[in-house]
């Protein structure tokens, strides 16, 4: 009878939290001309303090979200080969960030080596609210990225598009 309650109540506290909080992988896709763009992540909860703690200059990628190209596509002047990049940010300053793509995987723990690290051409803005979970996407640019397809990460209040073309 004690096993029957003790496994009815880890059942019970398991299955609450993991419906009152899930967590799921998400693959978005988009079609920039003649190439398949894809990013795959996990909806992670917004760590502000992360963000916060992240050294200046420094890579950072929470869970290491992966793009994909099919083929090669131009951004701007960098031209960026078919291939998996990680994506992150670069902080360059409490109220700067840059969104970067890492070529290949990053095991986790993994100090990338700067010298691949491409950064995009990026918008960086506080005040698009806040995120509860990551969320990355290819979208319209604005501004000064208008008529161009970016690529959007909304990580809590940090609001970063980076142009794909």
């Amino acid at each position: 009878m004690k096993r029957l309650v003790i496994g009815t109540l880890l059942f019970v506290f398991l299955g609450a939290t993991l419906l009152a909080h899930p967590h799921f992988r998400k693959t978005v896709t988009a079609k920039l001309g003649t190439v398949d763009v894809t990013i795959a992540y996990q909806t992670v909860p917004s760590n502000e303090m992360h963000a916060q703690n992240a050294k200046v200059g420094a890579f950072t990628t929470p869970r290491a979200p992966k793009l994909t190209l099919s083929a090669e596509l131009k951004a701007g002047a960098i031209t960026l080969p078919a291939s998996e990049y990680t994506i992150g940010v670069i902080k360059n300053s409490d109220k700067d960030w840059t969104l970067a793509l890492y070529p290949g995987a990053l095991a986790r723990g993994t100090e990338p080596d700067m010298a691949k690290i491409i950064k995009l051409d990026s918008q960086f803005t506080d005040s698009h609210g806040t995120s509860e979970h990551m969320t990355i996407d290819i979208t319209p640019g604005h501004g000064k990225q208008e008529g161009k397809a970016v690529l959007l990460l909304h990580f809590g209040t940090l609001y970063l598009a980076g142009s794909l073309s």
